[in-house]
C-alpha cells in the first residue's frame, strides 16, 4: 500500500514537471529579448512549484506576511538558511523568485534540467576568479526589476541549525542599492510528529546523501514548514557587505533558535 501511495505521487510530480518543461521549451523558443524570458520562465518556476508543494504534501505555515507583502513589486533578496530542495518549492510558491544556485547543482542529473529552465543565476564556488562577473550579473538582474534569491551557507547544513554565512554575495544587493529580506526556514513536523534529529534527514537533504533515494523516502510523506520573514534591511550606503551580512545571519539564526527555544518548552 506504501509503495502504491508512493508511485501514485511520483506520477504526480513527473507530469508537473512534464509540463514544466513543455512551457519552458515554449519559453525559450518565443521569448528573444532575455528580461522578458526570465520573467517568463519564472512565473512558469512559480506556478509549478505551487503544484509540486501539493504533489509533495508539505503544508506552509507563514508567519509575518506582511513583511513580504509590504515589498510588494520592489526588487530586493531574499536571503534565508537553506537544508533542503523542498526550500526551493516553498519560496517559489510564494513568489516569483529568480534563485542564485551552484555550477554544481546545474550538472545535478534531473534536478540540473530543472535548474536551467528556470532563469536561475549561478555561482562557481570553485573558481574565485569568476566571483566579480557573477556579482556585477547578480546586481544587474536586481537592477532589472527581478526579486534574486540568495542561501549564503557555506555548504549545505542538515537542518539543525543556521551555519556561517558567505559575505561575497552580498555585494550584489549593495551595488544594487537593494532591500534584503531575510527569511526563516524552519521544518516543524513529518506525518503528523515533530521533526527531531532521528527524522530530519528524511527532509534535509545536502552532500553525501544519494538524491534517489532521499527523494523515495520522501515521496508521500506529510511535512509541515514555518516560513518566517523577519524585518527587512534597507540599502543603507554607508553599510559593507561583511556588516550586511553579519547583521543579515543574526535575524536568521536568532530566529531559528528562537524556534527551538519555544519548542524545548512545550510539554
Amino acid at each position: 500500500m506504501i509503495w502504491l501511495n508512493k508511485t501514485f505521487h511520483m506520477l504526480w510530480q513527473m507530469l508537473v514537471i512534464g509540463v514544466y518543461f513543455c512551457e519552458a521549451f515554449l519559453i525559450r523558443k518565443l521569448s528573444r529579448d532575455p528580461v522578458r524570458r526570465r520573467q517568463r520562465e519564472v512565473r512558469n518556476t512559480s506556478r509549478t512549484c505551487r503544484r509540486l508543494v501539493s504533489a509533495f504534501k508539505v503544508k506552509i505555515r507563514m508567519k509575518n506576511p506582511e513583511r513580504l507583502q509590504e515589498l510588494g513589486a520592489q526588487n530586493y533578496m531574499l536571503v534565508g538558511n537553506h537544508s533542503a530542495y523542498l526550500d526551493i518549492f516553498i519560496l517559489a510558491a510564494l513568489e516569483n523568485y529568480v534563485f542564485i544556485t551552484s555550477v554544481d547543482m546545474s550538472e545535478t542529473p534531473v534536478l540540473g534540467d530543472i535548474i536551467r529552465a528556470a532563469g536561475c543565476l549561478y555561482t562557481d564556488r570553485k573558481k574565485k576568479v569568476s566571483l566579480p562577473a557573477e556579482i556585477k550579473r547578480f546586481a544587474e538582474t536586481l537592477r532589472a526589476g527581478f526579486k534574486v534569491v540568495l542561501f549564503p551557507e557555506a555548504q549545505g547544513t542538515d537542518g539543525s541549525g543556521v551555519k556561517e554565512f558567505r559575505k561575497s554575495l552580498f555585494q550584489a544587493a549593495v551595488d544594487a542599492c537593494s532591500t534584503v529580506l531575510p527569511v526563516c526556514i524552519r521544518y516543524l513536523r513529518l506525518d503528523g510528529k515533530p521533526v527531531t534529529p532521528d527524522n530530519r534527514s528524511v527532509i534535509c537533504w545536502y552532500r553525501g546523501i544519494n538524491f534517489l533515494k532521499h527523494y523515495w523516502n520522501l515521496l508521500a510523506r506529510r511535512v509541515e514548514a514555518e516560513i518566517c520573514f523577519l524585518d527587512p534591511v534597507h540599502y543603507d550606503p554607508s553599510r559593507p557587505r561583511s556588516e550586511l551580512s553579519d547583521l543579515v545571519y543574526a535575524k536568521v539564526s536568532s530566529a531559528f533558535q528562537s524556534y527551538d527555544a519555544q519548542a524545548s518548552q512545550t510539554p
